[in-house]
């Protein structure tokens, strides 16, 4: 079963991170975690889950022993959900933040008068309500605000999932693995090498349990 190697896959980016990340090595050498253990006897508070505050002050430690970079991006994996969870073909003009990471988005300030052909607004709820174009719009949510449409975005995790036809909020699933924790719901990047980001709960908290999305048979977040 595909969770089978979702699940492995995490638990070997939560021992490479003890063994060679300088925040993980300080954190669970000393408090220790669940699932994986990885100081026997020690199960660590809230089974290891980071609140976000406490890694936002430390990002440079969570860079590898080997080397790597610290930048932190607010929309990472925008690309990849964007395209499960709304209409987007390859004449999409898509208008929204942050151009220089994502060369295909035309920002808010830059738009032409007038658009052409299909176009999609990203952003937060706060900005798509000041575009005020008649295009689609795909709000920017944070965990702790999700409603019923959008895509889940944390300024440290960047983009996590989002909302799909079937109506429930999908995780960007080869690249995020999710854990329910005492603290909340607790995500892992499972693909970025540097900087690292292990059960990490996003500020303002994260509720839910991990669940299979019944049509789709991919995790989900549900209330």
């Amino acid at each position: 079963m595909w969770t089978l190697g979702w699940r492995a896959l995490y638990r070997q980016v939560v021992r490479s991170s003890f063994a060679t990340v300088p925040f993980y090595r300080e954190r669970w050498a000393l408090s220790g975690r669940t699932d994986p253990v990885v100081v026997a006897g020690r199960v660590g508070e809230h089974g290891g889950a980071v609140p976000a505050a406490a890694v936002l002050e430390r990002v440079s430690d969570l860079v590898p022993l080997a080397g790597g970079s610290a930048a932190v991006d607010p929309l990472r994996g925008l690309d990849f959900v964007l395209y499960q969870c709304a209409r987007v073909t390859p004449e999409t003009t898509v208008v929204g933040v942050a151009p220089a990471h994502h060369p295909r988005v035309i920002d808010f300030e830059s738009t032409p008068d007038e658009l052409r052909g299909h176009v999609l607004a990203v952003g937060t709820p706060k900005q798509l309500a000041r575009f005020n174009r008649d295009v689609p719009q795909v709000p920017l949510v944070a965990p702790s605000e999700r409603g019923d449409q959008g895509l889940l975005v944390d300024d440290l995790l960047g983009v996590l999932g989002g909302v799909r036809d079937c109506g429930n909020w999908h995780l960007d699933w080869p690249r995020v693995y999710a854990r329910e924790t005492s603290l909340g719901v607790a995500f892992t990047l499972l693909r970025q090498r540097s900087p690292r980001l292990v059960d990490i709960v996003p500020a303002g908290g994260a509720d839910g349990r991990v669940e299979l999305c019944p049509r789709h048979r991919s995790p989900v977040i549900a209330v």
